[in-house]
């Protein structure tokens, strides 16, 4: 039986397919509009979700054979549109958004992100886990927007081959949601009602939609993007000559299904990737930086959320990297090796991705990495296998499996698989999501597998939150042994077992004086006690802290922190992670901070964030100050600077450390296809300098022509006489062609 044929009326939207074309034009002009059901009456997510949206919106659904098509009349004045730029895949907050958010297989998990600004500026997104959206995602669809003095009116194409889900001959039913943020008004709303104690984009919350008649059966679905690339590198730090280089390579997908999705890359190259936002590290141990390569961003959440964000089986980006050993001639005229960490080549990869039904999804990953001879690297083959089982409304089962096989030279001017460098992973682990999404569990176990299999190679861990109105509540507890070594995972951390629970505590204004000037008080404790293992448990590392912050109108936020600190170094430590003279081992450290932040409105064109955190770390006296300010250039873009300033004085004979992280930055956009980017990181801990400038010109959509200038010098002698390290410039073309 066919959805027109149902005697009642559907509770969410039906969808009835168009008996003509769809122009983009912002104008609603089609007769398929006039016969559509009109999704309204918006409810508030913030600052109150119990009232109705003050800003009416009016969205409309429809669909051809082509492309399913979307429609929304925006109620706000012109005059109060307030757009960070013109720049595709803008960020989250201080722009005005209409999204349509889409779950086709209604898992509440897995869905897509679709959104406009009120320039039609577009953003497109993958969603996971219900509510986390990778804006790094791109494909191919289409808008049109019309500006009118009190509204303005969006029209959406999204291809049926953008998508990802299944048709059924009868009763075919997605689950949407359509959302809004209207930054001067200080308001969120969407057409299914979402608590505000979750994200206004949560797929639990989104209503069902009602296909009056089954959308079409996808056809052949193959995507090609080529590329071709050339440029100049120069290495001044190992003494390389400048080298001109020219490359080519691409990618392909192909629907295995209308759900399951081929993906293949020969000699993929990513120079066009934005740099990763540098960090001051006083820590022991490894920072985690995103994947931001769009090969490995489509189900990214499939292979790479295993786990805890301190002990994943698999890390994308450990593909692509390795450490070698590079020669140079010191200032002393002396050839000397370092070690230091390197690109590598990938020479070609697959991956298949997707939903086999409504209950499995599947994942599959292979990559060839080649040699680099001049650092002594040689090739890596890495893989993993996923597979995860939907139960009861929006949990699941997961298992994962990872295999590394690393070569070494065969002595013919070759290479082999080296059988003692062999690296495996296994782990099976459950995600709980309740109906509500007011509880949130986690458990896991996973062990790796060497040649020399060793004892202690596992981890495990368990994690409860809930999330009410007022409360939020929750408590991980986590183990990873002293041997625990997924060579492509990130465990930056082994031999310890920790436990961190923690509460906030929300207070809402019930007079309407204080409601109109602040959104909520807000109190939190926080929790951290870890037991290292070197021969028994013990305790290792222990924090308390607690603290209060205000949250104002426009996103502003005021807070007040205070943490107590207790450290036992098994191995001697710098403090500054420069270098420095060593703390000694087997002795324990007290300290503790105080914190102050603020976040102004962003709602003005010049909108900072800003803070201090003062006392001591281990023994040594502590101030860090930062700062990132912003000035919107309305709709050309924003102009920023972030700085952080930390000064250790450590006691003699230890040495001190005055740390400065300075970024400039400028992202602007000259139209909607043309944009460019320029990027300082002047880092002393790190001795490095890098200028990064990016110009994009979008010529057809998702194909691109980019021109990329790096460039990296010393810190130390850069306000004297720069001394650089290296540089590139990189002329690359892309191309989408659909098959």
């Amino acid at each position: 039986m066919h959805a027109q044929e149902t005697a009642e009326p559907f509770p969410g939207l039906l969808v009835k397919k168009s008996a003509g074309p769809i122009v983009l034009d912002g104008q609603l002009e089609e007769a398929a509009w006039e016969r559509a059901e009109v999704a309204s009456e918006f409810v508030q997510n913030f600052p109150f979700d119990t009232s109705a949206a003050e800003l009416p919106t009016e969205v409309r659904v429809t669909f051809t054979d082509e492309a399913l098509y979307i429609a929304a009349k925006i109620y706000q004045p012109k005059e109060d549109y307030i757009v960070t730029s013109l720049r595709r895949d803008f960020e989250f907050g201080p722009s005005d958004v209409f999204a349509v958010n889409i779950d086709p297989f209604r898992d509440k998990i897995n869905g897509f992100h679709f959104a406009v600004s009120p320039l039609n500026v577009q953003r497109e997104g993958l969603i996971d886990n219900g509510n986390n959206i990778s804006t790094d995602w791109d494909n191919k669809w289409y808008s049109a927007v019309g500006n009118h003095p009190e509204y303005w009116v969006v029209e959406m194409a999204i291809p049926f081959k953008t998508l990802r889900y299944k048709r059924q001959d009868a009763d075919n039913r997605w689950r949407m949601n359509f959302t809004r943020i209207s930054v001067r008004q200080n308001e969120q709303s969407s057409w299914g009602a979402v608590p505000r104690q979750f994200g206004v984009n949560n797929l639990a919350f989104a209503r069902e939609v009602l296909w009056a008649s089954p959308p079409p059966r996808p056809g052949l679905n193959v995507s090609l993007i080529p590329y071709a690339i050339g440029g100049i590198n120069e290495d001044a730090e190992f003494n390389l000559p400048s080298e001109t280089t020219w490359n080519a390579g691409g990618d392909a997908k192909v629907a295995l299904t209308p759900s399951l999705n081929l993906d293949l890359t020969f000699n993929p190259d990513f120079s066009q990737v934005e740099v990763d936002r540098q960090l001051t590290n006083l820590s022991r141990f490894e920072l985690f930086f995103p994947e931001r390569r769009q090969f490995f961003l489509e189900n990214e959440d499939l292979f790479g959320k295993f786990g805890f964000p301190s002990s994943r089986p698999f890390f994308s980006r450990r593909i692509g990297i390795a450490r070698g050993t590079l020669r140079k001639i010191d200032n002393d005229g002396q050839e000397i090796e370092v070690d230091r960490t390197l690109n590598v080549p990938i020479q070609a990869g697959a991956r298949i991705s997707g939903k086999l039904d409504n209950n499995w999804r599947v994942g599959l990953l292979n990559m060839q990495t080649g040699p680099v001879q001049a650092a002594d690297i040689a090739p890596a083959n890495y893989a993993v296998g996923v597979l995860q089982r939907k139960v009861f409304d929006r949990s699941y089962v997961g298992g994962i499996f990872t295999n590394k096989i690393n070569f070494r030279p065969d002595g013919n001017g070759g290479y082999e698989v080296d059988p003692a460098a062999a690296n495996r992973a296994a782990g099976i682990e459950y995600n709980l999501f309740s109906k509500d999404n007011k509880w949130e569990a986690e458990a896991f176990y996973h062990r790796s597998f060497g040649q020399n299999e060793q004892a202690d190679a596992q981890a495990a861990a368990l994690f409860i939150g809930h999330y009410l109105r007022r409360w939020r509540i929750f408590a991980p507890t986590h183990y990873v042994g002293a041997n625990h070594n997924p060579e492509i995972g990130f465990v930056p951390r082994t031999g310890f077992l920790s436990t961190s629970p923690g509460i906030t505590h929300l207070i809402f204004p019930q007079k309407e004086w204080w409601a109109r000037r602040v959104i909520a008080f807000g109190l939190e404790a926080r929790t951290e006690f870890l037991f290292s293992k070197p021969d028994d448990f013990q305790l290792a590392d222990r924090n308390l802290s607690g603290g209060a912050f205000v949250q104002l109108p426009g996103q502003s936020q005021v807070s007040l922190n205070y943490s107590n600190s207790y450290t036992f170094l098994f191995n001697p430590f710098d403090p500054t992670n420069t270098g420095g003279e060593e703390l000694p081992a087997n002795k324990g450290y007290h300290y503790q901070t105080w914190s102050l932040s603020f976040d102004s409105d962003v709602r003005k064109d010049f909108y900072y964030s800003a803070g201090v955190e003062h006392g001591t770390f281990f023994n040594a006296d502590f101030t860090r100050v930062e700062i990132d300010a912003n000035f919107r250039w309305q709709p050309v873009g924003v102009i920023a600077l972030s700085a952080a300033y930390t000064d250790i004085a450590l006691p003699s004979p230890y040495s001190s450390a005055k740390i400065w992280l300075v970024g400039p930055r400028a992202e602007l956009s000259f139209s909607r296809s043309v944009f460019f980017s320029a990027f300082l990181q002047y880092n002393t801990q790190a001795d490095n300098v890098n200028i990064n400038t990016r110009l994009q010109w979008r010529f057809r959509p998702v194909s691109d022509l980019f021109l990329v200038y790096t460039d990296n010098y010393f810190s130390d002698q850069f306000w004297q006489q720069p001394k650089g390290k290296n540089r590139a410039i990189v002329l690359k073309a892309t191309y989408w062609l659909n098959l």
